[in-house]
């Protein structure tokens, strides 16, 4: 098994599916976190001057997609049939776009009550109405996404939404099947202790 050594700024952000993936799979990984204060100078030193990056021995892999991508793989959390496993990029990419939508929300200048007015009127109705309601359909008849096997993108719906479970009840109760659905995958062995013991962080 090779070392690997995740680095990125405290917060979830674009790691958060990597750590999920890790701790779902019980790999042992360096969780190493770059404070704002100090990315100046780290910068100097990280190839491409872009975080995250994973650090498998002593090769560099880049891009959040790219490295989640692979530790999935290497967990087992990738189905083996090519076309299920196009199925599984795709989600996760129409999930990070969600997310997306939802950071360029919050990395606004607007007070917290014009954030979540923009989150009410624009993200929920345009992205996340659309999906959960393709998602619902999807899920009635599985266990989880792609039938019986959990995958690395059962493990992003949960990232993405396990907080909006708690704080957004409205939304959920229309679609319950989703709710119990993100519920499930964010009480998976490994996950929910990740969740209970990480370090807080703002985003």
């Amino acid at each position: 098994m090779p070392e690997y050594r995740l680095i990125y700024f405290d917060a979830m952000g674009r790691a958060e599916l990597v750590r999920w993936i890790f701790a779902m799979a019980d790999i042992a990984y360096t969780d190493e976190r770059v404070s704002s204060e100090d990315w100046p100078e780290r910068k100097k030193s990280i190839p491409g001057g872009k975080l995250p990056v994973l650090m498998v021995d002593d090769k560099v892999l880049r891009q959040s997609m790219a490295i989640a991508r692979y530790v999935a793989r290497e967990a087992g959390l990738v189905p083996q049939d090519n076309l299920e496993a196009a199925f599984c990029d795709s989600l996760v990419e129409t999930v990070s776009e969600i997310l997306l939508h939802l950071h360029k929300i919050m990395r606004t200048t607007e007070d917290q009550q014009e954030r979540n007015t923009k989150i009410e009127q624009e993200l929920i109705p345009n992205y996340v109405e659309p999906f959960f309601t393709s998602l619902d359909s999807q899920i009635q008849d599985h266990e989880w996404y792609f039938g019986d096997q959990v995958t690395w993108a059962d493990l992003m719906i949960g990232r993405a939404f396990c907080t909006m479970v708690l704080t957004n009840e409205d939304l959920f109760n229309k679609f319950p099947a989703v709710r119990s659905y993100v519920e499930k995958v964010c009480a998976l062995p490994g996950i929910q202790d990740w969740i209970q013991n990480r370090p807080q962080t703002t985003f």
